[in-house]
């Protein structure tokens, strides 16, 4: 498929952190037409399946974008199929592009690129490739904010869950781990920054311990973020 212009009809596949939000500045400064943030949420439709953003404060960050959000619910076996039926739905109202905030993880853009084709909708990863650590510096640079909101327990302890991501939680990292978390090492959620018309008033309420078994086992501190 030919690669989208300025004026293009898109939606964002949405976590709600600083890579997202970064890729989403980006694709509109390219003067591509971001029209839905899509969110996918898990079975209960209470949390985001990447982050595990509670519904309210996802809503407040899209409106605080002013880009309207469409969040829906799937279990990890259906997640694809119900994904695809979302783009095709927004094939259907004219839009032909999706945008990604990948980086650099090859299946990932696979899948995006699979799943985009299914619905006849080209794929745009606006940040593909670049520097990792510059990326970081350029979300800390235009002044994004964001709040880490899961840590995995492999690579960061409970401490790391609820900071702000900037330069001094850049500096506390260990040996080995990203500092863009591209490898799975920590999420963040975004509250501020230039593309934003307000701040999303929050607290972290709590640090919670998960383990899990499926679909692979993890061990990982999430910090439940409310409004405030």
């Amino acid at each position: 498929m030919a690669p989208p212009v300025a004026q293009t009809r898109a939606f964002f596949s949405w976590s709600g952190g600083k890579d997202s939000v970064l890729a989403l500045h980006r694709a509109l400064d390219a003067g591509v037409r971001v029209e839905a943030l899509l969110a996918m949420y898990d079975e209960t439709g209470e949390r985001s399946r990447s982050h595990a953003i509670s519904r309210e404060l996802m809503a407040a960050q899209a409106a605080a974008l002013g880009i309207p959000l469409v969040m829906r619910s799937a279990s990890w076996r259906d997640y694809e199929a119900v994904f695809v039926d979302q783009l095709r739905r927004f094939a259907a109202q004219g839009l032909t592009c999706g945008v990604f905030g990948d980086i650099d993880l090859q299946p990932h853009r696979d899948w995006e690129e699979k799943v985009c084709a299914a619905a006849g909708l080209s794929a745009l990863l606006p940040l593909w490739q670049q520097d990792r650590r510059a990326l970081a510096q350029q979300v800390i640079d235009l002044g994004f904010r964001a709040r880490v909101v899961c840590v995995d327990a492999r690579w960061l302890d409970a401490s790391f869950c609820g900071a702000e991501y900037g330069q001094a939680f850049l500096s506390r990292l260990p040996e080995g781990v990203d500092a863009c978390g591209e490898n799975g090492e920590f999420h963040t959620f975004v509250f501020d920054g230039p593309r934003f018309l307000q701040p999303v008033a929050h607290r972290v309420a709590a640090v919670h311990e998960l383990r899990f078994e499926s679909p692979a086992p993890g061990h990982y501190f999430s910090a439940e973020l409310v409004p405030a």
